[in-house]
């Protein structure tokens, strides 16, 4: 039996990786042991640990870091813990293969683990571009990594650019559109009304994460796009942000926010199957997350980026791309349409 580890940090990864996970474990042959850390043991994030317990696949190890401080100094200290605890897990447990997506410090920090214990890294989704700091980790990460499995050719040929060896790079596509369509089976009338918003009324989701590089900038960068969205009067269900830098500011001006429009609601978590159905039946996403990029397209829903976070991603037709702006947000909200 071949054994696949895979660190999960967050709530994204997670989700996107679900399906595959669970499809890996399926295999002769094979079997998936998942560790959990992160955002996903904070109850400032939603504590969704419990997801990842639930899942039905083996939870091997659960290792809890600071990422409530809000400054790259703690994100920089979290990754050193998850690299002390992997490097222990490695080194005890020995398993075959070291499973990891993307570009989050998490996995870097485990991906040097598992090279420096001779564990094989297996890396999904590298050679992507987003124009931010996830640049860089997501090359460290492809650098150390023995097998890639990037989403796209674009994604294969910079890897290869990179010096990558041909026979290692193999196009699978990207894991959070497995399944996804069948997800989205939450109606929008279920939805909107679990959160107190009117299905039948225009509804905008926002899902603004911050640049670490202009963290200081980050609560007045979600000011501009909740001024923008609301001032075109759409219902507004708007989704905390990830556990980066400057997460604290964008969290202070959402919670003041909501003191003073009735038609914003705030949810910290989503379960994925939620989140895809709203994703689905939203009449726009605005923000930066790569879910707007790589998910929304396959719904047809219009997607309006906002700033520099997603620059490099190759995008559908239904992404319109803005600066922080209101002006200019407002135009784009204003052009928006049904894609088919």
């Amino acid at each position: 039996m071949r054994r696949v580890f895979y660190l999960t940090g967050t709530r994204a990864d997670f989700g996107l990786m679900l399906p595959t996970l669970r499809e890996v474990h399926s295999r002769a042959g094979l079997s998936v042991e998942i560790a959990a850390t992160g955002m996903h043991l904070s109850a400032k994030f939603g504590s969704t640990v419990s997801e990842v317990r639930a899942c039905g696949l083996p939870v091997v190890a659960e290792w809890a870091v600071d990422v409530d401080t809000d400054d790259g100094g703690a994100m920089a200290r979290g990754a050193a813990a998850v690299a002390l605890a992997s490097a222990t897990y490695f080194r005890k447990r020995r398993p075959d293969i070291c499973l990891l997506l993307g570009d989050r410090w998490e996995m870097l920090a485990t991906a040097m683990s598992a090279v420096l214990a001779g564990v094989p890294v297996v890396h999904l989704c590298g050679g992507d571009r987003s124009g931010s700091v996830d640049d860089a980790i997501r090359h460290a990460i492809s650098k150390l990594a023995h097998v890639h499995a990037p989403a796209t050719r674009g994604a294969a040929e910079r890897l290869r650019r990179m010096g990558e060896p041909e026979d290692r790079i193999h196009v699978v596509g990207a894991p959070g559109l497995v399944g996804l369509e069948a997800l989205a089976s939450v109606p929008r009338g279920d939805w909107a009304s679990s959160v107190g918003l009117d299905p039948g009324a225009p509804i905008a989701v926002v899902l603004f994460h911050p640049v670490v590089q202009d963290a200081t900038d980050a609560g007045n960068q979600m000011t501009q796009v909740l001024n923008a969205v609301l001032a075109e009067h759409f219902q507004v269900l708007c989704l905390m942000p990830n556990a980066d830098a400057g997460s604290d500011g964008i969290r202070k001006v959402i919670n003041a926010a909501s003191e003073s429009y009735p038609a914003l609601r705030v949810v910290t978590h989503l379960p994925r199957q939620t989140y895809v159905s709203v994703l689905a039946g939203a009449d726009v996403l605005v923000g930066n997350s790569s879910s707007g990029i790589v998910e929304a397209a396959s719904f047809g829903t219009p997607v309006v980026n906002v700033g520099d976070r997603q620059e490099g991603r190759e995008r559908n037709a239904n992404t319109q791309d803005v600066s922080v702006d209101p002006a200019a947000i407002r135009h784009a909200l204003q052009a928006t349409r049904r894609w088919p």
